[in-house]
């Protein structure tokens, strides 16, 4: 069964799925060499200590009926798990309130308007984008630059025929509705929203976000069709070169301040506070099953697995 999504959660999940679109964006970095991964394996791990176990997977937020049904070896470590770990617990209504209160004191412009803001190129782009898809301006017209460009690529997604109800976390927060099993929050309203926001008087991190994003928007519909091939195949080699794909535009020295900035907010902090997490539960010796953006899990620089490999836990990939 999948969420009967209203359309609070709706935008909550494009939300969630446009921290994917800003890992793709914040990400970008040099390629390596990658040992070919056998398609059987999936971005599904067994994380160890000496007492006990947690399964991490690597979620899509937003995806289509096509992922499912899921490989049996992911059903099986969520059937064995007592409690369930996601970014953010949607089926809590207050963490639901935190979330629409904070997009809107850290996303919405005091002064002024989003086009005094943008280069004019950027704003016409924008504008362009938001009769095309029927956005309303008044959604764009008072939002920071950050707000902006995680609402574009929330459209972006939804025009690519993506839905949060099929997104990974979503099936699993739902599946353990019914199971009666608990569910765990790995991060606040607050710190979620904080990672996207640039509250700064410029909004210049901001204005690189949202201009990277439209780069991104115009590639959008086989960025995503890729990724979820990756995450069905188990496929490292292409999702590294989907994720870690450079743009000469981004080596400028301000884009490339603004790029490590963002990649230190929305990628960096925010794995190492799930490493943590993980290693609590571990020991805790609490039967849980996580579930994370993938970027998180599968990045070649300071994701969650590498931080867990290093303070000596065993990992086992399925």
């Amino acid at each position: 069964m999948l969420y009967k999504t209203n359309n609070k959660l709706r935008f909550l999940g494009a939300l969630l799925g446009a921290c994917l679109m800003a890992c793709l964006v914040s990400c970008s970095g040099t390629k390596k060499n990658v040992d070919p991964v056998p398609e059987t394996k999936h971005f599904l791990w067994k994380v160890s200590d000496e007492n006990s176990s947690v399964w991490l997977l690597g979620s899509i937020h937003l995806a289509d009926s096509t992922l499912y049904p899921l490989a049996p070896v992911i059903d099986s470590a969520f059937a064995q798990a007592e409690e369930l770990a996601v970014e953010i617990n949607l089926n809590d209504d207050e963490v639901v309130k935190e979330l629409g209160e904070q997009s809107a004191s850290q996303g919405m412009l005091a002064e002024g308007t989003l086009r005094d803001l943008l280069p004019e190129d950027m704003w016409n782009t924008v504008d362009s984008l938001c009769a095309a898809w029927n956005v309303p301006m008044e959604m764009i017209e008072k939002a920071r630059p950050w707000l902006a460009a995680t609402t574009l690529s929330s459209y972006a997604f939804m025009q690519a025929g993506l839905n949060p109800e099929y997104g990974i976390d979503y099936v699993f927060l739902d599946r353990a509705a019914m199971d009666g099993k608990a569910i765990v929050g790995l991060e606040t309203a607050e710190e979620q929203i904080g990672a996207l926001a640039d509250t700064t008087e410029s909004d210049s991190a901001g204005v690189y976000y949202l201009r990277t994003t439209l780069r991104e928007i115009s590639g959008f519909h086989d960025l995503i069709t890729n990724i979820m091939r990756a995450w069905k195949t188990g496929d490292d080699d292409l999702l590294h070169s989907l994720l870690d794909d450079v743009d000469d535009e981004d080596s400028l020295s301000q884009d490339s301040k603004y790029k490590e900035e963002y990649e230190q907010r929305i990628y960096v902090n925010r794995n190492a506070k799930m490493a943590d997490s993980i290693a609590t539960f571990l020991r805790e010796n609490r039967n849980v099953f996580v579930v994370v953006g993938v970027a998180h899990l599968a990045l070649e620089k300071d994701n969650v697995i590498e931080a867990l490999k290093r303070r000596g836990f065993k990992i086992e990939r399925f």
